[in-house]
């Protein structure tokens, strides 16, 4: 089968995406600089498949690792790229880092496709891309606006170059996928989110106090135009996610792409709140979550969820696992990461 890079492979989208690419029989190389994810991953997805990726530590801001790698691997054909800085507050404080560590690696990675006879490319853009919609469920045509931080800057300009590129590059073909939340982990508890310090999301903070590593849950605002006042969004499982880029891939190796660029958000079409996020996990878990209201976060929008049609009828792909399955399966994973089961 062919070789796929996947670069932030040992991730949490990435990893489940190895696992999911690995059982279609595609040949694996991970690229990871393991600075927000761990070595240990690795056995995790050699566990679940039965076959272990090659992997190479390498950070893609070097340059010249990004076209030694391109010299060794020359079969590559197709490259899955999630390696980014992805923490909103930590961009808004960070932005040259953002600025540096999303667009400067994403670029060297197209000059190096651009070497090859043809290549298959898919990026892991963000529903951030959009902001606040102006229309409830948000559809790929939706504008673009300016974004609320420098991390979704980075996922605009990142579609912007990729685009470009596209236009003059007859032999790349790319597909920007466009996520809404990602949420849970595989049913095995091998692999799951396990983030560095404090968690950015809002799934581990949960379950990090559900298991007493967190002392209290806040929740930004409950004073929105939504029905119980918490924000709103569009809660994926992230195994649905995965496969979403096989199919992606699949598309685009078996040629059957209608344009040398396309995009499709990757969401359930249905928005969850916050409240209902945290109710979704006690009735799951059992447990009782400490959690309090707050005042609202800088750069939170309102509500978005997607309008998944696109996707469905192009890809032919559709989300198959619950919010209730996501959140078992991600306190699964949060008690086996801490040795209580």
């Amino acid at each position: 089968m062919d070789k796929i890079l996947v670069t932030g492979g040992l991730g949490f989208i990435g990893s489940h995406t190895v696992v999911e690419l690995q059982n279609e029989g595609y040949e694996v190389v991970i690229i990871d600089d393991l600075s927000n994810s761990s070595e240990k991953v690795l056995d995790g997805i050699t566990s679940i498949t039965g076959k272990k990726p090659l992997f190479e530590k390498l950070d893609l801001k070097d340059r010249p690792k990004v076209e030694t790698f391109f010299e060794k691997h020359n079969d590559v054909k197709g490259v899955i790229h999630f390696a980014a800085s992805k923490a909103v507050g930590e961009s808004v404080q960070e932005p040259l880092l953002y600025y540096e560590n999303n667009i400067s690696t994403l670029v060297y990675i197209l000059k190096e496709l651009k070497k090859l006879p043809s290549a298959a490319f898919i990026f892991s853009s963000s529903c951030t891309v959009y902001g606040q919609a102006d229309e409830l469920p948000i559809t790929e045509n939706a504008p673009v606006k300016q974004a609320e931080s420098p991390y979704g800057n980075t996922k605009q300009i990142g579609e912007e170059i990729i685009s470009d590129t596209c236009k003059v590059t007859p032999s790349l073909k790319a597909i920007a996928l466009r996520y809404f939340n990602p949420v849970g982990s595989h049913e095995s508890a091998k692999i799951g989110e396990l983030p560095i310090g404090v968690p950015q999301n809002l799934v581990p903070f949960i379950t990090q106090t559900a298991i007493g590593i967190r002392e209290q849950l806040s929740v930004f605002g409950d004073d929105y135009p939504t029905p119980d006042g918490t924000c709103v969004r569009d809660y994926i499982h992230v195994v649905d996610l995965a496969k979403a880029h096989v199919v992606a891939l699949n598309r685009l190796l078996q040629n059957k792409n209608k344009a040398n660029y396309e995009t499709f958000n990757l969401g359930t079409g249905k928005g969850s709140s916050v409240l209902e996020v945290v109710k979704a996990f006690e009735k799951v878990s059992g447990e009782k979550l400490n959690y309090k209201i707050v005042g609202r976060r800088e750069g939170d929008i309102i509500s978005a969820y997607a309008d998944t049609t696109k996707a469905n009828n192009e890809l032919g792909w559709k989300t198959k696992l619950t919010l209730d399955d996501a959140m078992r399966s991600a306190w699964k994973w949060e008690q086996i990461v801490r040795g209580n089961k």
